[in-house]
């Protein structure tokens, strides 16, 4: 039977192994003397002070002093290497340059954690090599077995993590400045998570629904509850300037003053885009201020890299474009409509003939009415009062015009009023309205009197508007030849 073997206790280490294994240790290591520390500290507890942190704050020179009472007793060689120097004698003549103010705080925690009675501290601090090179390190310290009473004897290990706080600072600058660019974008923007919303059109997708546009015509409630699954994570500066908010949780609160009315339609849309994976979309939309104020504004969505397969982070930029849109609604009544009077102009009163005409309703009336006295309100009153007459026509001819009507300034002072779909009956209806409407108007208003010579007529059918028009114009010409004849002939 063979002997087992017995594993042999390893001999001791000799003293001469120990200071080998300090002195090729792959990290920098100091041993140091703290016993002027400690024997300061006690000075300080006897004067009575209690809490370290307080007091050396009051005064960092005392952080300084206590540094100052530190004696390094022994470095290794990674800490001459580390610290670019030639030996330790060049090291501890240098220490001025290796410890700046910057590594004061964390000095002062270390203070702090042996006062407090710990027997090691750590922290992060900068030292300096020689050549002025900073270093980024973790200090690590521990008070050796024998040294508790004196400090005599604290061994330092250094940890270099240069790069890592390099990276670590190169990382909360990137994330800075993205969050800059995102704090104080010029345009409106949001993160959201539609994940959410992304459940939803998976769940309606396993049901078998291929065609969400008309699944939506017959459920619009489903675009409201996917409305409402959004969530928002963050808003910046912009967007709490543009909806009038005071601050994020007040945008939050009255969401639903915001996406209301005609966000809906929109919505569906960019719901169906991403129903067929159009993961980015710009569209313009209509928001409002929680003043009530209507936005229109320019969205440009995202879903962000990284997050295609649910949706969690998704960017929506809002460009503000309210004021082109008032721009353009102004250009565009500008051309159809009559500056003064607010009525549609002569160019579109003859579009909308070629409409009608091509359109073939019958029966359409046509009202032609003339403003009387506008010459002699201009040569003897002035042309302010001409303006202020031609006005009170149009208040009064487009109120007595409601849509699908249509009433335009044609002339200098003539105007006319296209009626489609209405007989003789309805025609003359209008014509009263329009009587009605100038008597109160007489009364409300001072300075001239206005008044209209009125003619009508209406189509037969196959009859061309051309000649409808061309039979009421005749009948205001009559109308109004019996107005100056009543006044003696004076025009």
């Amino acid at each position: 039977m063979p002997t087992p073997r017995v594993a042999l206790p390893k001999p001791p280490a000799r003293a001469g192994d120990a200071a080998a294994m300090f002195d090729l240790a792959p990290v920098s290591l100091w041993v140091e003397d703290y016993s002027g520390v400690k024997r300061l500290f006690a000075e300080w507890r006897a004067a009575g002070v209690t809490d370290l942190r307080a007091f050396l704050c009051e005064d960092l020179d005392r952080i300084r002093t206590c540094a100052g009472l530190i004696r390094i007793v022994e470095v290794n060689r990674k800490t001459l290497s580390l610290f670019e120097a030639e030996d330790q004698i060049r090291l501890i003549a240098n220490l001025d340059v290796v410890f700046h103010d910057d590594m004061l705080v964390t000095h002062l925690d270390e203070l702090v954690q042996l006062w407090n009675g710990q027997t090691e501290f750590s922290g992060l601090t900068v030292n300096y090599t020689l050549t002025g090179r900073r270093l980024d390190i973790r200090l690590n310290g521990a008070i050796l077995p024998g040294y508790e009473d004196d400090w005599a004897r604290v061994l330092v290990a250094i940890e270099d993590v240069t790069e890592r706080e390099a990276a670590r600072r190169a990382l909360a600058d990137s994330e800075a400045y993205a969050r800059g660019l995102f704090q104080h974008s010029p345009v409106s923007l949001w993160v959201e998570d539609f994940s959410a919303v992304k459940h939803l059109l998976d769940d309606v997708r396993a049901c078998g629904i291929t065609d969400l546009r008309t699944f939506t015509d017959v459920h619009p409630e489903f675009v409201q509850r996917c409305m409402s699954e959004i969530r928002v994570i963050d808003v910046n500066a912009c967007t709490l300037s543009l909806f009038g908010a005071a601050d994020r949780a007040d945008l939050l609160l009255h969401q639903h003053q915001i996406f209301r009315d005609a966000m809906q339609r929109p919505f569906r849309e960019q719901l169906i885009d991403l129903w067929h994976g159009e993961l980015l979309q710009h569209r313009e939309v209509v928001n409002y201020s929680l003043a009530g104020d209507e936005l229109h504004l320019l969205m440009q969505f995202s879903v962000l890299p990284g997050h295609e397969r649910d949706w969690s982070l998704v960017q929506i930029a809002l460009t503000d474009i309210t004021a082109r849109k008032k721009a353009e609604a102004y250009l565009e009544f500008l051309g159809k409509h009559d500056v003064l009077t607010k009525l549609y102009n002569r160019s579109f009163y003859v579009d909308e003939i070629n409409r009608l005409e091509r359109a073939g309703l019958s029966p359409t009336t046509v009202v032609i009415a003339d403003l009387n006295g506008l010459k002699i309100a201009n040569d003897r009153l002035g042309h302010a009062v001409g303006d202020q007459l031609l006005r009170r026509a149009g208040e009064i001819l487009k109120a007595a015009a409601p849509e699908p009507a249509h009433a335009a300034r044609i002339g200098g002072d003539e105007f006319a009023i296209l009626l489609p779909g209405t007989d003789e009956r309805g025609g003359q209806a209008t014509i009263d309205d329009i009587q009605r409407l100038v008597e109160v108007n007489n009364q409300f208003y001072g300075g001239g009197t206005l008044s209209f010579a009125l003619g009508m007529a209406t189509s037969t059918p196959g009859e061309r508007l051309e000649e409808v028009i061309k039979r009421a114009d005749a009948m205001m010409y009559r109308a109004k030849r019996a107005y100056y004849a009543g006044r003696g002939g004076r025009e």
